[in-house]
C-alpha cells in the first residue's frame, strides 16, 4: 500500500511547481538586494558586462572559472535590461533549466517522498541568494557558481541508482541528462566537473547501466570538441586552472581551516554513516560502500576549495541513495515482514526528512526575505552609474553594512575623479579583488587582465599573471588605499604592489592621489600590447 500511494504522488508536477515558484520569487521584483560580499557581486556583474562588451572568458581575460560563470549572468543582464536584474533573472533561468534533468533523474529513481524532499532541497539551494552555510540575512549572489555545481552534482549522483522501472529510451534520456549536468559543471567550475567525470568512470562498473554511461562519455567528448571549435580557449582555461591550483593546492588553507570543515559538516557525515550502515547491512555491497566513500571524500575536497564552511551536498545525495536502497529492500521483504517493513521504511523517510528539512526551511526563509526586501526596495541604492537597481540593506548585518558603505564611498570617489580628469573612457585596471570601473563608466574593459585579484586564492607571491600580460592593455591603473585598521586588506594590497609596482613605475606616471586612490596613467609613447599572451619586451 505504501509503494502504491507513493506512485500516486505527482512527483514531477510538484517539483516543477517548486522550480517555477523559486524562479518567480527571484525574477519578479527585478531588483538585487545584498547584505554581504558586495565586492564579489560587482565582480560577477563585471564579468557579465565584459561579455556584452564583446570579450570572451579565457580568450580576452584570465579566469579560473568556466565560461558559463560569465555567460549566464550576461544572459540575465540582456534579458532583464539592467545589471540590477541580472543575477535574479540568471538564477531563475538556471533553476528552471536544471529542473529538467532533475525531474527525469529523481522521478525515475526515487520513491515519491524522497524525490520530493531531495528535489525541493536542491532547488532551494540553487535559487537562494546566500552562500551556503551562512545566515538567512546574509543575502548575496556571490559564489553562485558553487550552488550550481552542488545542485548539478547532487542530481548526477542519484544516477548511481538503477531506474525503478525500465522505460522506452531510458538509456538515451539518462545519457542526455548526465551529459548536460557534467558539461554544466565542467564549464562553470571545473572541480565539480572533475568529480562528475570520476563518478561516470566509476559507473562503468555497473553492467546494467554501462550503456547510458558510455553514451554520456561519448557525448561529453563530442560536445567538448564542439565547444573548443567555437571557444578556442580551452588551453587558456586549463592554464588558469593550473595557476589557481598552484596558489591553493589540493587542500586549501591551514590545517585548522581543514579541521573546521570537518567539524562543521560532522553532523552530515554522522547521518550519512547511519544511512550507509542501515543500507549496507541489507545489501552487503562493496561497490555501494565505495560509492558512499567517494561522495564523502570528493565532497570534502570540493568544499575545501570553496569559500564555504558548510554544505557538502554530495553527502545529502549519498543519503538519498541510501534511503532509496533501504526502501527498495524493505519493499522486496514486505510480504514476509509485515509491520516491521513499514516501520523501517517510515524510519528511513523520517530520518531523511530530518537531514534535509532544516536546510529547506533555512533557504525558503532567505529566498522569501530577498523577495520581500527587493519588492519593498529595502536598504539604500548603491548610487553608482548603471547600478540603480541594486540595493545594500542592513538586515542585522551591521559589520558587513559598514564595510560595504566604506567600499561604496571609495568607488563613488573613484568614478568622480576619473570623470573629472577625462579618463572615464580609458581602459581602467584596478589592483583589487574586482574592477567595476569599466562597467560603471561605460568604458571598454582592458584585455589580458585577471579581473579577480584575490591574494591567496587566485594569486600569491610565487604564482601570478605576469605584469607584462596583466597590465599590457591598461591605460589607467588605480591602486586602492586600504583603511589603516584593516590589516588583511593592507597585506593584500602590499602583496599586489610588490608584484606589479615596479612595472607600473616604469611604464606609468602618477597623475592624481586622493584619500582612497593613487591613479596612474600610461606614459606617452608606450603602446599597449593587446592579447592574453602579449608581453612588453622591456
Amino acid at each position: 500500500m505504501r509503494a502504491l500511494s507513493d506512485r500516486r504522488i505527482p512527483v514531477r508536477a510538484f517539483l516543477l511547481v517548486v522550480a517555477a515558484t523559486c524562479a518567480i520569487l527571484l525574477a519578479f521584483p527585478g531588483q538585487t538586494v545584498t547584505t554581504r560580499y558586495l565586492n564579489d557581486l560587482l565582480l560577477i556583474l563585471d564579468g557579465a558586462y565584459r561579455i556584452t562588451a564583446g570579450q570572451i572568458p579565457g580568450h580576452d581575460f584570465h579566469t579560473p572559472l568556466g565560461p558559463l560563470t560569465y555567460l549566464l549572468p550576461a544572459a540575465g543582464y540582456v534579458l532583464s535590461g539592467s545589471l540590477g536584474g541580472a543575477m535574479p533573472v540568471t538564477m531563475a533561468l538556471v533553476t528552471l533549466a536544471l529542473s529538467i534533468p532533475m525531474l527525469h533523474v529523481l522521478g525515475s529513481r526515487l520513491h515519491a517522498i524522497i524525490a520530493i524532499l531531495f528535489g525541493a532541497f536542491l532547488l532551494l539551494i540553487l535559487a537562494v541568494p546566500i552562500n551556503l552555510g551562512e545566515g538567512i540575512t546574509a543575502l548575496s549572489f556571490a559564489k553562485f557558481y558553487n550552488r550550481i555545481g552542488w545542485a548539478a552534482l547532487g542530481i548526477l549522483l542519484i544516477m548511481y541508482l538503477r531506474p525503478r522501472q525500465s522505460r522506452v529510451k531510458q538509456d538515451l534520456a539518462d545519457a542526455f541528462c548526465a551529459t548536460a549536468l557534467t558539461l554544466v559543471m565542467l564549464y562553470t567550475k571545473a572541480t565539480y566537473g572533475i568529480v562528475a567525470l570520476a563518478f561516470l568512470m566509476f559507473m562503468l562498473t555497473d553492467r546494467q547501466q554501462r550503456r547510458w554511461v558510455l553514451y554520456a562519455l561519448g557525448l561529453i567528448v563530442f560536445a567538448s570538441l564542439a565547444v573548443e571549435l567555437l571557444w578556442q580557449s580551452s588551453l587558456s582555461y586549463l592554464n588558469d586552472l593550473r595557476l589557481a591550483h598552484d596558489v591553493g593546492g589540493s587542500l586549501r588553507g591551514s590545517w585548522g581551516q581543514i579541521a573546521d570543515h570537518i567539524l562543521v559538516n560532522l553532523t552530515d557525515y554522522v547521518l550519512l554513516a547511519l544511512f550507509a550502515g542501515l543500507s549496507l547491512k541489507r545489501t552487503r555491497s562493496p561497490r555501494e560502500g565505495l560509492f558512499y566513500l567517494f561522495c564523502a571524500v570528493a565532497g570534502f575536497l570540493i568544499i575545501n576549495q570553496n569559500f564555504q564552511a558548510w554544505g557538502i551536498i554530495a553527502l545529502h545525495a549519498a543519503a538519498a541513495v541510501a534511503a532509496e536502497t533501504i526502501l527498495r529492500r524493505e519493499e522486496e521483504a514486505a510480504p514476509g515482514s509485515g509491520s516491521n517493513a513499514w516501520s523501517t521504511a517510515a524510519g528511513a523517510r523520517l530520518l531523511f526528512l530530518a537531514l534535509v528539512l532544516p536546510t529547506i526551511v533555512h533557504c525558503s526563509a532567505a529566498l522569501g526575505l530577498h523577495m520581500i526586501s527587493a519588492s519593498t526596495r529595502a536598504g539604500q541604492s548603491l548610487d553608482l552609474p548603471h547600478l540603480d537597481r541594486i540595493r545594500l540593506a542592513n538586515l542585522w548585518t551591521w559589520g558587513d553594512y559598514d564595510a560595504a558603505n566604506l567600499y561604496l564611498t571609495t568607488l563613488r570617489g573613484g568614478v568622480a575623479t576619473l570623470s573629472e580628469m577625462g579618463l572615464g573612457s580609458r581602459k581602467v585596471l584596478v589592483l583589487d579583488r574586482s574592477n567595476p570601473f569599466p562597467m560603471l563608466l561605460g568604458a571598454a574593459p582592458p584585455e589580458g587582465d585577471m579581473p579577480w585579484l584575490q591574494w591567496g586564492r587566485t594569486l600569491d607571491a610565487s604564482t601570478f599573471v605576469p605584469a607584462e600580460t596583466l597590465l599590457a592593455d591598461a591605460e589607467v591603473v588605480m591602486v586602492p588605499k586600504p583603511p589603516a585598521d584593516n590589516s588583511a586588506a593592507r597585506s593584500e594590497s602590499e602583496g599586489l604592489i610588490t608584484l606589479y609596482g615596479s612595472y607600473i613605475a616604469d611604464r606609468y606616471e602618477g597623475v592624481r592621489e586622493t584619500d582612497d586612490w593613487t591613479i596612474h596613467r600610461r606614459r606617452p609613447g608606450i603602446q599597449p600590447k593587446i592579447g592574453m599572451n602579449s608581453a612588453d619586451p622591456s
